[in-house]
């Protein structure tokens, strides 16, 4: 039996103040992960291909340093799909409960390796099994938070909720950029490189306890209880996937790859663009990508309600349109080697990618039932990572090493954009749907929603 969106404004329903609860918790504790998360990024451009590939040419020991941050991309997959499977059996915050404490766990003990200067190659051996905890961890992170905010509010503002999760990526970015900033601006470049890098990471062990005090404080999600006490909770959520929803997981993928490699071409691979081949001080690129994701901040909330209003597909087209034609001026900008330029090169390209971003927590969730919503998100998410993301900055260290321009990377975010915006338009409309609902089936589909353009 199909339902209406007017019949979850019930007596029954969340209370606001613990919707907010549940938003803060979200927003937090995704926050903490991505702070996590974007530490290790950072460094890896600054500093690990001296502490971690000394034996390398600077750009080859760069290109290193990324390959261990694509290890991340690899396990997330592996890690939605664990802990999707979980939380779609067990419940959204048990399981957010320990991918927090995997995640904060494995950062620390970044900051206590030792480098390859003391253990040879056991260094990089560790940073790599480290980083794939932190993986594991970020990959089954993302689906319950944003599952937590999208089935315990208000139908009608399913976008604007589930985009809050997607506000700690800058709020961790922030965070990251700005304690790295603060460490290189109050060590002199020695000290940073020998002991400074390791604050940050060993500060997460401190941000964890606090996160995990807030997740700890809210109650489950109501569609997963309303689920469970119903009997109708997926047995094997992942056999169920791959069995039924395979369509999903592929639109899914397809709608976020170019999205992910715009994203770390414009918050990471700017690092190793302005130090390493505009020969620019690293603080260029750190002050400007962290003014941006201020930015991104305010952004991601307000393209996330846009998409209430107008759909989650036209303002995810939008963003993805605009950031495309955007990457050729971004570089040009950055080229100028002017500090104004480049974070006003910064700013406009966050805020284009958070016109897909602030959508995109709905639209991938929404395209799966609750029984197996989870692992169905989490999959179709994190799978991108590993032909988005991942080798994101090493294609494009590649690509500017091969051809010496950036015009080769701005055609590779172009094409990869353009597979994002095939996807969205062959996905469904997904704003308006009832999340009791199966998406896969056509008798629950609303009328308008299938895609095309």
């Amino acid at each position: 039996m199909s339902h209406t969106l007017e019949s979850f404004d019930s007596p029954k329903a969340p209370k606001v103040s613990s919707v907010r609860r549940v938003i803060i918790a979200s927003l937090v504790g995704t926050s903490l992960e991505w702070y996590d998360f974007f530490i290790y990024g950072t460094a890896a451009a600054l500093v690990f291909n001296k502490l971690f590939f000394p034996e390398f040419d600077p750009l080859v020991g760069t290109l290193l340093a990324f390959a261990t941050f694509a290890v991340g991309f690899i396990s997330r997959p592996l890690g939605g799909m664990v802990f999707g499977h979980y939380g779609d059996k067990l419940g959204r915050k048990n399981v957010l409960v320990v991918t927090l404490l995997l995640m904060g766990i494995a950062t620390f003990a970044i900051g206590l390796l030792p480098t390859y200067a003391t253990i040879g190659f056991w260094a990089p051996a560790l940073l790599v099994i480290l980083r794939f905890l932190q993986g594991l961890g970020l990959g089954g992170e993302w689906g319950g938070a944003v599952l937590m905010t999208l089935e315990s509010g208000d139908p009608k503002r399913r976008g604007l909720n589930a985009s809050w999760p997607q506000v700690g990526v800058p709020l961790g970015l922030l965070l990251a950029n700005g304690v790295l900033s603060f460490m290189g601006g109050v060590t002199s470049d020695s000290a940073f490189l020998s002991w400074g890098w390791r604050i940050p990471f060993l500060l997460s062990g401190l941000l964890v306890i606090v996160g995990l005090v807030i997740r700890l404080t809210v109650a489950e999600s109501p569609l997963f209880t309303e689920s469970e006490d119903t009997g109708h909770e997926a047995k094997t959520p992942i056999v169920e996937v791959f069995r039924n929803y395979p369509k999903q997981v592929l639109l899914a993928i397809g709608a976020r790859v170019g999205v992910d490699v715009a994203f770390y071409t414009f918050v990471l691979f700017i690092t190793t663009y302005v130090t390493t081949y505009l020969d620019l001080p690293n603080s260029y690129a750190l002050n400007a990508v962290l003014i941006a994701a201020a930015f991104q901040v305010i952004f991601i909330p307000i393209f996330g309600h846009l998409s209430d209003v107008h759909g989650r597909r036209p303002v995810y087209l939008f963003g993805a349109v605009a950031a495309a034609v955007w990457v050729f001026v971004f570089f040009r900008l950055l080229d100028t080697g002017n500090l104004a330029l480049i974070i006003l090169a910064a700013i406009i390209a966050l805020i284009l990618h958070a016109a897909m971003y602030g959508p995109q927590a709905a639209f991938i969730s929404e395209m799966f039932p609750t029984r197996v919503r989870y692992t169905g998100a989490s999959m179709g998410y994190q799978l991108a990572g590993i032909v988005g993301g991942a080798v994101a900055p090493i294609i494009s260290t590649a690509l500017l090493n091969r051809y010496d321009s950036n015009l080769a990377v701005s055609a590779y975010v172009v094409g990869m954009l353009a597979i994002t915006v095939v996807c969205v338009l062959l996905a469904p409309e997904t704003s308006k749907i009832d999340l009791h609902d199966d998406p896969a089936d056509p008798a629950h589909e609303p009328v308008g929603a299938r895609g095309g353009a």
